[in-house]
């Protein structure tokens, strides 16, 4: 028997995989990119905003062919590398002279969406010359945000992202069931990158920016994908200790496992992180744990004449 096969926690049905198939075998010069946005297009896999969840769907193709469950499966062109990318430097993210002083002497800070193209590569630039993690292409949902001080130019950087699919600490903190969760995911958004710039020693920046975060993400977010999130969640990787998260307020719940949100294979072992969480409302635990209603049953049957 053919193992259950799933896309953001929806089973497909065997038409749904019978379709998904025929793509491949069909159109084999696709990319991966173009593949998932043809699947999407046709099962209508969208987001609440009404776009394409194209980069969750070249994740899921990857998985179910390294996992083997889509026998029939054919090869997919890669286009790209995976893992971390490499951006030629740019002296506009080049070490700037240092800035010091008192909190209040850089206020007010306003937080700056990046929409533009040139934006986007200086925070890659940043991210990939600045942060240990470097910068890798997030899925999913995400966005970016620059911290700016009056005629001082940026100062951090933000990164919001999909939520993990599964932390077992997180997920027993929250206290929702398997179906809840899957449902409510959307709910949760992820900071996956901060970076303060090296050449900033500001005290109590960080835990102030992250503040300022709070509260304008969950409207930006709510633009952007029409979900206004109830629950922001962070890994921090050791040695580091989240100092300025905990500063601000977010709650250390647990560890994760190692294998990190990207591991196929269940095998890999990384590095075990801290899961920091930080509730945007006051009664997000009742929002998040139920099951949304079910659809009356007349959307399901039809309307009665």
């Amino acid at each position: 028997m053919e193992k259950t096969v799933s896309f953001c926690g929806r089973v497909l049905t065997a038409s749904e995989l019978s379709l998904v198939r025929q793509i491949i075998a069909d159109f084999p010069r696709l990319s991966q990119a173009e593949l998932a946005y043809t699947i999407c297009e046709l099962l209508q896999w969208r987001r609440p905003n009404g776009k394409l969840k194209s980069p969750e769907c070249v994740e899921w193709l990857q998985k179910w062919q390294e996992h083997d469950c889509l026998p029939s499966l054919p090869e997919l062109r890669v286009t790209k590398p995976r893992g971390a990318h490499r951006f030629a430097a740019d002296p506009q993210a080049d070490p700037q002279p240092p800035l010091r002083g008192p909190l209040a002497e850089y206020q007010p800070l306003p937080l700056q969406l990046i929409q533009d193209l040139s934006g986007r590569r200086l925070f890659q630039q940043y991210i990939q010359r600045y942060h240990p993690l470097g910068y890798r292409v997030p899925y999913g949902a995400q966005l970016r945000y620059f911290v700016h001080a009056p005629s001082q130019g940026v100062l951090a950087c933000l990164l919001f992202t999909s939520a993990a699919w599964k932390m077992a600490p997180r997920d027993a903190w929250i206290g929702w069931s398997d179906p809840a969760r899957r449902a409510n995911l959307p709910l949760l958004v992820n900071n996956a990158r901060f970076l303060i710039l090296p050449w900033v020693e500001v005290p109590h920046l960080a835990s102030h920016i992250l503040a300022l975060a709070a509260r304008q993400l969950p409207t930006d977010w709510l633009a952007a994908y029409g979900v206004r999130p109830l629950l922001l969640e962070t890994l921090v990787d050791r040695p580091y200790t989240g100092t300025c998260y905990r500063a601000a307020n977010w709650i250390y719940v647990g560890q994760t496992q190692g294998r990190g949100r990207m591991d196929r294979t269940h095998q890999a072992q990384g590095t075990c992180k801290d899961i920091l969480l930080y509730p945007l409302e006051s009664h997000w635990r009742q929002r998040l744990c139920p099951l949304p209603a079910p659809p009356p049953c007349h959307a399901l049957i039809g309307e009665v004449p």
